[in-house]
């Protein structure tokens, strides 16, 4: 019972971390001039769709586990697109 909640809890740290390494890379661009408008626009409209699908997954009896795992999942591809 316990195992489940330990998992739960690292990987939503490990999203946390992730996160923050995305936001201070994008800002980073920005602030040396390399961000683009369709960045920006990509930061918007992604968070949106990752809250409408959550919303969905947690609505048809989909566990938290499964919804961090996919903003996990966006996060590193965020993350291994902005190191190109």
């Amino acid at each position: 019972m316990l195992l489940p909640w330990m998992k739960l809890a690292t990987d939503t740290t490990m999203l946390a971390v992730e996160s923050q390494l995305v936001i201070w890379t994008r800002l980073s661009q920005a602030a040396m001039g390399r961000g683009s408008h369709a960045e920006n626009l990509l930061m918007v409209t992604e968070k949106v769709t990752a809250f409408a699908e959550a919303a969905a997954t947690l609505a048809t009896g989909g566990s938290p586990h499964k919804v961090v795992r996919g903003y996990r999942r966006k996060v590193r591809a965020n993350a291994k697109r902005l190191k190109r």
